[in-house]
């Protein structure tokens, strides 16, 4: 017999029946075997050693103190059996059944500590084997997201604010009508998939059939398209469903988008006309609007911030171009944004730590250092970022101060400002920063 069946066959018993049964029959096999063996003492009272408690005993080990009190209670029961039959037992051995019963008690409480534990131990492993099979189907539902994500990043290598960090580096350029045309293009092909596509300019109101750049081989153009008519009227992006329902002749395009400046000028047209379909959604489509207006914003950057700049001379160009194109982002597709503003005491020591903090900044975050009699203010514009992006932003710098100085930001003096972009006009978000710290003329830093 293996050792696997040994070891099944002398498991407890887990029936109350069962073990009632073995409590009684367990302790009458050692009486029978004395009535056998040693007929003139059978219960082994007067032996070396007594053999006859090993039976509540293991009784006591296997099921806890009270089989084994029940097991020592039939042996007492042997006993005034055996001395009613007149059997020669002798006088009732007090010291060895008192012996016997404090042996079998000790058993009992050692078997019910380690029960409890065994079977606290298993309850711990029921749930880590739960657990782990919970674990084991969200493993495999983010390996199959993690897939999802990797067929994403194919056609989608880069990351929102690196397409826009890339889309502005050109935007400098003042020689072209339409600088950094060709690397616009290149990243909506990354982005939104197309294939072929062409960028117009537009002249009096007219599109130049020729374009500034392309992308694939596209087609002639054709002014009198029902799509192109379509996006000129309403002046916003146009897909070729819009024109389905309203137009009895078939478009050749299928987007048309015009690029408008803050002002509302529309300077030119971007028309798609391949892209694959499943590629032709509401993310796609927002996307590509999102980053044609910001291109279209940098072009006329400095129309953009002329009125704010007279209103709030003292801010940063950078700054205000910026804040005025994310609430444009902002009133047309939804993108939030915030500025974070810490408000320092102006002190030589805290002067310091801001210029430390504003050197921490993101690629995209444009700053204003503002400074006034008696305090100073840091102002951050995180452009495509919300609340939690800021509180994020906020415990970094709060976590880093602390290492550095001992001491959180909130206890050295400096409250923190978020202030949402897009719930106000620009120059009233920029004159509520000089509020912040009562600045009456601003100094840029």
């Amino acid at each position: 017999m293996k050792l696997p069946e040994i070891a099944r066959l002398t498991r407890p018993f887990a029936h109350p029946w069962a073990v009632a049964g073995e409590t009684l029959l367990l302790p009458l096999v050692p009486v029978a075997l004395g009535l056998w063996l040693n007929p003139l003492d059978p219960l082994w009272v007067r032996a070396d050693f007594p053999w006859l408690w090993f039976a509540p005993a293991i009784l006591a080990l296997r099921y806890g103190p009270f089989p084994g009190l029940a097991g020592a209670a039939v042996l007492l029961f042997c006993w005034l059996a055996l001395s009613a039959m007149g059997w020669p037992v002798g006088a009732f051995p007090k010291t060895n059944f008192l012996g016997g019963l404090i042996l079998v008690m000790l058993c009992g409480e050692f078997s019910s500590l380690w029960v409890a534990r065994t079977r606290r131990a298993e309850g711990v492993q029921t749930f880590l084997d739960q657990r782990l099979e919970y674990l084991t189907h969200q493993y495999y539902l983010l390996r199959l997201s993690h897939d999802r994500l990797e067929q994403d990043l194919l056609v989608r290598p880069m990351a929102m604010r690196d397409a826009l960090a890339a889309l502005a580096a050109p935007l400098d350029d003042a020689e072209e009508r339409l600088p950094g045309a060709d690397r616009l293009l290149r990243l909506l092909a990354q982005f939104c998939q197309i294939e072929a596509a062409g960028l117009f300019v537009l002249h009096d109101g007219k599109v130049d059939p020729q374009p500034v750049s392309s992308l694939g081989q596209p087609g002639i153009f054709d002014a009198s398209d029902p799509l192109v008519q379509h996006a000129l009227e309403r002046g916003a992006l146009s897909h070729v469903a819009a024109v389905l329902a309203s137009s009895e002749r078939s478009s050749l395009y299928t987007v048309v988008a015009p690029l408008k400046t803050v002002e509302g000028e529309t300077i030119a047209l971007f028309i798609v006309e391949q892209m694959p379909f499943f590629a032709l959604n509401d993310e796609t489509l927002q996307t590509l609007n999102l980053l044609l207006n910001y291109y279209a914003d940098g072009l006329a950057r400095e129309r953009a911030i002329g009125e704010l700049r007279r209103q709030v001379p003292d801010c940063p160009p950078d700054f205000a171009f910026e804040l005025q194109r994310m609430v444009r982002l902002k009133r047309e597709t939804g993108a939030r944004s915030v500025v974070v503003a810490l408000d320092f005491p102006n002190t030589p020591e805290f002067v310091a730590l801001m210029r430390q903090i504003a050197r921490q900044k993101r690629g995209l975050d444009e700053l204003w250092m503002i400074v006034g009699q008696h305090r100073q203010l840091l102002a951050t514009l995180m452009p495509l970022s919300g609340d939690a992006a800021a509180e994020g932003y906020l415990a970094r710098i709060d976590t880093w101060v602390q290492q550095q100085f001992g001491k959180k930001l909130a206890d050295a003096g400096v409250p923190a400002h978020i202030i949402g972009v897009g719930e106000e006009t620009p120059a009233s978000l920029l004159q509520r920063l000089q509020g912040i710290c009562h600045v009456a003329e601003q100094a840029r830093v």
